[in-house]
């Protein structure tokens, strides 16, 4: 593993509790970071929390708050109890996320889609416009959107998560320019399928189907997604921001 240096920085992982955001958790924690772990209360936030706390040789410091990132009242008393912890937020990751259910669009349930599009899309804003400010005041900072690319390409039977994720693709790229000059620079990556708890919610068929585009012939691993995200964390990204970042097996080539 390439040393990264993150000591005595505070990093928020939104969906930190299992899969993507755990392994970046747990990258972050061993490249020093202190970690603020956000994911729903009922999302086994605790043994999550006490697992990366298991890492005596990490200096950093660990807490997790429940939330759910959809509701601005919940954001708001996870970043009040975040700054009542530390001091400051100098990295965000924005990794909390649902699939939701396969359909074509025309027999996609309004609720699933509107559900899916809350939680991926404006959960992410709701978090951002909460953690920015703070940021800006202490003039520097890393967002780190966990899209797909699935937001570059379009997944069939799965309309509302690909809306969601492109979305996402399109805000880090309005807010990197919004925040040129502060010391503030925002970036995502753009995985395609990694095998995390987020299969349990597609169809086997579905789940195919991203497998077969993938040219190395293999689902991606949480850990590679967290290798750079951890990068882009760190000060040694500074001339980066607006951009999005490839993992996809060879899968997307523009």
């Amino acid at each position: 593993m390439n040393s990264i240096d993150l000591h005595d920085r505070t990093a928020v992982v939104t969906g930190a509790a299992r899969g993507l955001g755990f392994a970046v958790a747990s990258r972050l924690r061993q490249s020093g970071a202190n970690i603020v772990a956000w994911d729903l209360p009922n999302s086994g936030l605790d043994d999550a929390v006490e697992s990366l706390r298991q890492d005596v040789e990490s200096p950093g410091r660990i807490a997790g708050f429940g939330a759910d990132i959809s509701d601005g009242d919940s954001v708001a008393g996870a970043m009040e109890l975040t700054l009542q912890e530390y001091s400051r937020i100098d990295i965000l990751i924005n990794n909390a996320g649902i699939s939701g259910p396969n359909h074509p669009l025309w027999e996609y349930p309004p609720v699933d889609w509107r559900r899916v599009v809350d939680v991926n899309l404006l959960g992410s804003f709701l978090v951002t416009r909460a953690v920015v400010p703070t940021m800006i005041a202490n003039g520097y900072g890393r967002i780190i959107n966990i899209a797909s690319v699935a937001g570059k390409e379009g997944n069939p039977n799965a309309s509302a998560y690909s809306a969601s994720k492109a979305g996402l693709i399109n805000m880090t790229k309005s807010l990197g320019k919004e925040l040129a000059g502060t010391g503030v620079l925002v970036n995502c990556v753009t995985p395609a399928a990694v095998r995390t708890p987020l299969f349990d919610q597609m169809s086997e068929e579905h789940v195919a189907y991203m497998l077969s585009k993938i040219p190395l012939q293999r689902f991606g691993e949480p850990e590679e997604i967290a290798a750079l995200v951890a990068w882009l964390a760190s000060e040694e990204c500074s001339f980066s921001t607006g951009a999005v970042f490839d993992l996809s097996g060879g899968r997307a080539t523009y």
